[in-house]
């Protein structure tokens, strides 16, 4: 008994002994394991926060530690995870961190580029995934050199911007309007960089993209046109008794230009003055020779100088005395640089009847030419009539022969008429002794080219006067709408927008703030017609009150155009009431349809506020040109020992590097012809009217000629031949 006690015993205190020693166990490994938590939570979240992770959250259990949180991108989620692996081993992590959702993120800036060349068009951008690529693609090959179109468009998963599309679509038409242009489009605004051909062809593509601008783009273009060819190339500043000016001012490039007017305001020029940059300088010391001549006759206070290519005229008035003529001539030779050849001429006082020759011509508005007065012959009345019958409307030729006009009367009279030929109306008149056009013109420069095209028709010494007028609504560059024009984008808008009116009354409901400012912009030049806005109900109410309803609501839109500072001066308002329906008044369709505003012209011609200003008229002198005949000696060129070349059977005549203008070139491509070290004459006025008569052609080996004689006819006129001798 005693010795089972004893074994109990020893049993009871093995199990004590053991179960002490592992509940002492189980506290030591539950302190380890919350010490590694701990610890692995601290290292892991320093290093999270450390890195500038302090989105994600760290928690542990035993081993394993565990990240949650919200990661701006993917691409921060895997920095995370790849910071927290750098503080424990990468297979304890438990990634449980999310990605913010596409839609909570900023969008992209999308944007596209087409690049239109001789080569084809490019796309380059970022657009949309629902963006319809293909139907780009489409719209593009047809105007693209051999449908090559390359597309560089990237695409993201995003929705669709406000007005992409209606931006997309304006740049493809944009595109289209041009060969050499760069347009880039983004949500709302198309910005269009194009090369022009000339300054019509860049006032018509900016009027193109005013018109096709859809509602709420906006449109920035940056359009330029190359510089014109100018030929001649000339440039005429005269002093009389109204003040220095500039008849005709051309510049090759911008330095040339500020030396020029800085000359002419030393010379007395006091209102402004504008220097046409162009194409075809005889020299690149065009600005060094124009400001030696300008200051040649600001030293001389009065006279004229033009300088047609390389051709310099001096013409200085009869009251200037002869030696500082001498002096300024002699010092303008001098300063002038190679190439340049200078006649300077003082006048002698002219008589100022030079005898009854006239002609007259005048030019309406619709086209219709008049012609009267006196002409050589029959024959140079027909190549007068043909000329102005090729160019206009010639309604009545009351031509009279008279064989005692001046010599070259007749190149005079087409020289007139190949000047109005510029002019929208206007008149000519040709004397003996001066050239008169005046009239309206749409070419800013028309008098420019009107005194260079009568220098080169006429040659030197030819007395003119030009008083056109530039009226901007004949400008074909502005682009500027026409009467019709107008009243299409008034009812275009009026179409498209939402402006309305309280249920029978002519207050206006709803804000029509975006209407009126789409009526400014419609209007911006189409102040000057006379338009009237009419107002239109439908079939419900009576006739008296549809007409008062309509009546008043045009009266509304009018003066709402008013108070929104439109110039509403010329426009008018009429109510119609029901009496023109474009639709059915059976359905509320129809009815909603009468229900309008509607814009109608009242005249196609504008109404001038402020008449046009008279222009001034501009008296002149053709250049004059060096004779052929007879040269005056001039001393030699000094050049780098140059031998002297001889040809055959030629005179002796000195050295020259000058002569007289060019005659015209049959060349049509607009470009100046340059002859180096070769003296060409110009035909006299009356030599160039001969060649207006029918030539007698001089038969050579070609040319068509009768058969031989019948065998009788041969042997009697033998036989007659014989006698003659006998006798």
């Amino acid at each position: 008994m005693a010795s089972s006690r004893r074994r109990l015993s020893t049993t009871l205190a093995t199990v004590l002994v053991l179960g002490g020693a592992g509940g002492l166990c189980w506290i030591g490994a539950e302190a380890a394991a919350t010490f590694i938590e701990e610890r692995a939570a601290q290292d892991v979240g320093l290093a999270l926060r450390s890195a500038g992770y302090g989105w994600a959250e760290v928690s542990t259990n035993g081993l394993r530690v565990r990240l949650t949180g919200t990661a701006p991108t993917e691409v921060e989620r895997f920095r995370a995870m790849t910071q927290a692996a750098n503080a424990v081993d990468a297979s304890r992590i438990v990634d449980e961190m999310t990605v913010a959702s596409v839609e909570a993120m900023t969008p992209p800036a999308f944007k596209v580029e087409m690049l239109s060349n001789d080569q084809g068009i490019s796309l380059i951008g970022l657009v949309p995934a629902a963006t319809d690529r293909d139907a780009i693609l489409r719209g593009l090959r047809g105007d693209a050199p051999d449908d090559q179109v390359t597309d560089l468009l990237e695409t993201a998963d995003y929705d669709v911007p406000e007005l992409w599309q209606a931006s997309v679509d304006f740049g493809i038409e944009a595109a289209q309007l041009t060969d050499q242009a760069k347009v880039s489009i983004e949500p709302g605004l198309v910005v269009v960089a194009a090369l022009a051909k000339d300054r019509e062809d860049k006032g018509r593509l900016e009027a193109a993209l005013r018109d096709a601008l859809p509602k709420g783009v906006r449109l920035q273009t940056s359009i330029s046109a190359p510089r014109p060819v100018i030929a001649p190339f000339t440039l005429r500043f005269a002093i009389d008794d109204k003040g220095a000016r500039f008849d005709a001012c051309a510049a090759d490039d911008d330095a040339a230009r500020d030396r020029i007017i800085k000359a002419a305001r030393t010379a007395g020029l006091e209102r402004g003055a504008d220097c046409t940059l162009g194409l075809g300088a005889p020299s690149p010391e065009w600005g060094t020779a124009a400001e030696a001549a300008i200051m040649a006759v600001g030293q001389l206070g009065a006279g004229q100088v033009t300088l047609s290519d390389a051709d310099v005229a001096l013409v200085v008035p009869d009251g200037v005395d002869p030696d500082r003529f001498d002096t300024a001539a002699g010092e303008l030779e001098q300063a002038l640089p190679q190439g340049f050849s200078l006649k300077a001429v003082l006048e002698k006082a002219r008589p100022k009847d030079m005898g009854p020759a006239i002609f007259e011509a005048t030019l309406t508005e619709t086209g219709s030419l008049s012609m009267k007065g006196r002409i050589a012959d029959q024959q140079m009345r027909e190549a007068v009539n043909s000329f102005a019958t090729s160019r206009f409307d010639v309604t009545q030729s009351g031509l009279r022969s008279d064989p005692n006009v001046p010599g070259g009367w007749t190149v005079r009279v087409v020289a007139a008429l190949e000047a109005m030929d510029a002019l929208q109306s206007g008149s000519v008149r040709v004397t003996p002794d001066l050239l008169q056009v005046s009239g309206m013109s749409g070419d800013p420069s028309a008098t420019d080219h009107a005194a260079a095209l009568l220098s080169e028709r006429l040659g030197a010494g030819a007395r003119y006067s030009l008083a056109i007028g530039y009226d901007r609504r004949l400008d074909p560059a502005l682009g500027l709408p026409d009467g019709d024009e107008c009243v299409a984008r008034l009812n275009t808008v009026m179409s498209e927008s939402e402006i309305g009116f309280e249920p029978s009354s002519s207050s206006i409901a709803g804000d029509p703030a975006p209407t009126l400012d789409r009526l400014a912009q419609a209007m911006s030049e189409c102040a000057e017609f006379q338009i009237e806005a009419g107002g239109h109900t439908d079939s419900q109410g009576s006739d008296g009150f549809n007409a008062e309803l309509s009546r008043g609501r045009a009266q509304a839109i009018v003066a709402a155009m008013k108070g929104a500072g439109i110039d509403v001066t010329n426009m008018t308002s009429r109510g119609y009431g029901e009496s023109q329906p474009i639709a059915t008044n059976d359905t509320e369709e129809g009815r909603e349809a009468n229900r309008r505003i509607e814009f109608r012209l009242l005249s196609p011609h504008p109404v001038r506020t402020d008449a046009l200003v008279t222009p001034a008229a501009i008296a002149g002198i053709t250049g004059q040109q060096q004779p052929a005949e007879t040269p005056e000696p001039v001393a030699p060129m000094q050049g780098p020992n140059l031998p002297q070349v001889q040809g055959p059977n030629l005179p002796d005549r000195p050295a020259l590097m000058q002569g007289p203008q060019l005659p015209r070139s049959n060349d049509q491509s607009g470009m100046a012809p340059m002859t180096i070290g070769v003296s060409e004459e110009f035909e006299s006025l009356d030599a160039r009217e001969e060649n207006l008569r029918v030539p007698v052609q001089t038969p050579d080996a070609d040319t068509p000629r009768p058969g031989p004689r019948p065998e009788d006819v041969a042997e009697r006129a033998a036989n007659q031949e014989d006698e003659a001798k006998t006798e």
